[in-house]
């Protein structure tokens, strides 16, 4: 995933302004205004770390003058006891920096954590992709978590992929009469996208495959007999994606299936935030 750094700025000051307010008075009021201070980021945890980029753009943002040496990056594995980076800086920039860099990185890196579970249960045998199940303005990062971590981003959002689900199904009047509207909408506006179809039953599949114009069928809370039944009747006509309640407990016997695709929706709102924190040091342990 490509990271826009104008979005990304933006959003740290957002970050930033709704923190800081009109200033930080603590800091302001015990530390003097010329103060300078090392620190650490110790990670208190297991899991994959994610948000190196945004510590760095967060001091980019908060300081004009500061030191930065990394240790660890993106995707590294990480255990109890690790030190990220070291940062030397202004100590109010730098206690300005704490919470917003923090809270990024353990939810970043909770979420690049379960992705890469995923992964490693599936072995290579399916693509693990995230869902619309996002955080509101978070999706960017979420989902660059997602990357991190080792699966795959879905659509972005309403606008770059058709997935007719069980609610346009039942508005449409039937998942036949919803791919035909659909056709019906890329013609009149001399256009087309990919198309993503939900199906809840065996019956709902025959009409699909017997309508045709989609690229991928998605297979929603299929048990794993009723799934290998449904990947039988496909017999590689289309992309194969399953969803719906999937576990790591059980994407390995779903992987097994013949499906192409796992998409899990857990990524992005169920997993566990990572615990580190950023430690004051002395300056002989910069």
């Amino acid at each position: 995933m490509i990271l826009d750094e104008k979005i990304l700025d933006e959003f740290i000051i957002e970050a930033l302004n709704e923190d800081v307010g009109e200033g930080d008075h603590t800091s302001l009021a015990c530390i003097p205004a010329d103060s300078v201070s090392y620190a650490k980021l110790l990670i208190k945890d297991e899991g994959v770390l994610a948000g190196i980029k945004i510590a760095k753009a967060v001091f980019n943002l908060v300081a004009s003058d500061y030191e930065f040496k990394q240790l660890l990056n993106d995707g590294d594995k990480v255990r109890y006891g690790q030190v990220a980076f070291y940062v030397k800086c202004n100590t109010h920039a730098l206690l300005k920096a704490e919470r917003v860099c923090l809270n990024l990185m353990q939810r970043m890196s909770g979420i690049a954590t379960l992705a890469h579970e995923f992964v490693e249960e599936v072995n290579g045998k399916v693509t693990i992709l995230d869902t619309r199940k996002t955080t509101p303005q978070l999706r960017f990062l979420e989902k660059w978590a997602v990357s991190i971590g080792g699966a795959s981003n879905y659509r972005s959002g309403l606008y770059d992929r058709i997935m007719i689900k069980d609610n346009h199904v039942e508005a449409a009047g039937g998942v036949g009469q919803a791919i035909k509207e659909t056709m019906k909408y890329f013609e009149r506006n001399n256009f087309t996208l990919p198309i993503t179809v939900e199906v809840r039953s065996i019956e709902e599949l025959n009409e699909v495959l017997k309508t045709g114009n989609v690229d991928r069928i998605m297979l929603d809370n299929f048990n794993i007999p009723l799934m290998k039944e449904a990947v039988a009747l496909i017999a590689n006509q289309f992309e194969i994606e399953a969803s719906g309640g999937i576990t790591l407990e059980t994407v390995g016997a779903v992987a097994k299936t013949g499906v192409d695709y796992v998409s899990v929706g857990a990524l992005t709102h169920s997993y566990q935030s990572l615990d580190m924190s950023l430690k004051i040091i002395d300056k002989e342990s910069f």
